[in-house]
């Protein structure tokens, strides 16, 4: 690696939480120029690491380097309500001095402040239009804009400082589809160092290497997301076959010890049967019987350290293959027969202008998307109908038991353990029966009773999702509000798999197409000011009513 090229660096790593909880130990990395994917399981330190580049965390042993001005875009954006856009973008005194002196005000520290930025408002309008928030004005306020908008403005205000390394932490939550695409392009046009975090795989395609962080180390991958699924497909195939070798070899060890064993009976026998009938003289008689039992000594250890040589490969070959834990679970109590009426809207006005015209209803165990523009209304809808919200006028009426499932994953006390947690939950049901649902959702042991506010952002949400799954009364209508957030490809593997287990009736608001496609979705609402049905094509903009066609 150029020493003078902008990078980053860990040697001998080492961090800590302060309840001692240990993240890192001997790290050791190195990232140079490049767009670079960080993958892993939640809670391997994905986050963590990028905050510990970001300066923002301090390390409890070793070196973090840096090399060249850091950007660091956070998991979770939060702006002040009250600033400007240009503040937020951190213009507004190189701003207010180019407005005094084409004012006439000529003070040196007005040019000071300029420097030679003197095109900076026209800079900053373009980088807003890149993102898709050339809409705003510069003198707009924070607090009018939407969540996707202040992730993608924070972005902004990266872009124009031109950080030589750019940390981006899963940058696409949130983001509508328009949006994604917007953060798509400008991930693929920059031209120093990237290092993202991120589940989407529409944007780890976009990077040039995968690094896959695991068990405290790091593997490299070459190429996108695509060519490191194929890399490491091809790795656990060898290793399985591995795993095939060393079990026939520990088989053929046992095998050739038994053979061993039998043999030496035989010769015991022998040398006793010569013994008694002492055919030979009582010195010789000894010296075969210390000979044979050096011989059949030495034969068993041999033997023996060969099957153990054999189990350690064995346990070797094993250790090499992934085991992620999917869910696998049983929920007969939430089936909802075709033709069930579950929920009906009636003339709805929700908070905020939305609305649902004439009647909209749900029947039988269909499988809803949500979908619509960030700030669209999306999240009031699900609240609405879970009771949470009141709507301005018309109803919304559930006619079976329901459960809303928030991006905030507030429906868990951070007090509580995990089994205590679901109990709220289930009140009816014993510990034992509890402890057993919970285990299908890998809660197994001492991990039940791990307190909820200690557990990562997707151990967190399998923990609410069991709680809401394991409810009594079953929820027959389930509703999910961007599920796919800061959960890893583990992890929402497993939300598949305990989706698949799920028949009740389904709705889910999510940007994550891939997601929505694999979960057998049968009927796909759009929300843009009033609820309509669409089609998968018209949500990609492939179809006939897509816009520009």
């Amino acid at each position: 690696m150029d020493r003078s090229a902008p990078h980053l660096t860990c040697t001998s790593l080492s961090f800590a939480w302060p309840d001692g909880t240990r993240v890192f130990d001997g790290f050791q990395l190195a990232v140079g120029p490049g767009r670079t994917g960080i993958v892993g399981l939640n809670g391997c330190g994905k986050s963590t690491l990028l905050r510990l580049f970001a300066g923002e965390l301090t390390p409890t042993g070793g070196k973090i380097g840096r090399n060249g001005e850091i950007g660091h875009l956070p998991q979770t954006v939060v702006l002040d309500t009250d600033l400007r856009v240009d503040q937020a973008l951190g213009i507004a005194a190189t701003r207010a001095a180019l407005h005094a002196i084409e004012a006439g005000d000529a003070s040196e520290h007005h040019f000071t402040a300029v420097g030679d930025d003197w095109d900076v408002e026209e800079r900053a309008r373009a980088t807003l239009d890149q993102l898709g928030l050339g809409h705003l004005g510069l003198d707009r306020t924070v607090g009018e804009m939407s969540g996707g908008e202040c992730v993608l403005l924070r972005l902004a205000s990266l872009l124009l400082a031109r950080p030589d390394v750019l940390l981006l932490d899963e940058p696409t939550n949130n983001l509508d589809l328009h949006a994604r695409r917007r953060l798509y392009a400008a991930v693929a046009s920059w031209s120093g160092v990237m290092v993202v975090v991120s589940h989407d795989r529409e944007l780890l395609e976009r990077v040039d290497q995968i690094a896959d962080l695991r068990d405290g180390q790091v593997r490299w991958y070459g190429g996108n997301y695509s060519a490191y699924e194929e890399a490491l497909a091809q790795e656990q195939e060898a290793a399985e076959r591995m795993v095939r070798v060393a079990e026939a070899d520990v088989q053929r060890q046992k095998r050739e010890l038994a053979d061993a064993q039998v043999k030496l009976a035989k010769r015991k026998r022998y040398g006793q049967k010569m013994q008694d009938s002492k055919r030979e003289p009582k010195i010789v008689m000894g010296a075969r019987k210390r000979a044979a039992q050096e011989s059949a000594g030495k034969h068993r250890i041999l033997h023996t350290e060969r099957l153990a040589e054999a189990r350690g490969r064995l346990d070797e070959a094993v250790e090499a293959v992934r085991d992620d834990d999917e869910i696998r679970i049983e929920l007969p109590h939430t089936v909802v027969h075709p033709g069930r009426s579950v929920l009906t809207l009636r003339e709805l006005r929700l908070r905020y202008g939305a609305e649902v015209k004439g009647e909209f209803a749900l029947h039988g165990p269909e499988r809803v998307a949500l979908v619509g523009r960030n700030g669209a209304g999306k999240t009031t809808l699900l609240r609405t109908v879970a009771g949470e919200l009141e709507p301005e006028s018309g109803e919304a009426t559930a006619h079976v038991p329901l459960r809303f499932l928030p991006q905030r994953l507030d429906v868990l006390d951070d007090t509580l353990s995990v089994v205590e947690n679901v109990a709220r939950f289930a009140p009816t049901a014993t510990n034992n029966m509890i402890r057993a649902r919970l285990a299908r959702f890998l809660f197994r042991g001492a991990r039940a009773d791990q307190p909820t506010g200690t557990l990562s952002g997707g151990e967190r949400f399998r923990a609410s999702l069991a709680a809401l799954l394991l409810a009594e009364p079953a929820p027959k209508l389930l509703m999910l509000d961007e599920p796919t957030n800061n959960l890893d490809m583990a992890s929402v593997r497993r939300l598949t798999a305990a989706l698949e287990a799920y028949e009740g009736a389904l709705i889910v608001a999510s940007h994550d197409l891939p997601f929505l496609e694999s979960i057998g979705v049968t009927r796909w609402l759009l929300l843009d000011g009033e609820l309509r049905d669409t089609t998968l094509e018209e949500v990609r903009g492939t179809g006939p009513d897509a816009p520009g066609n």
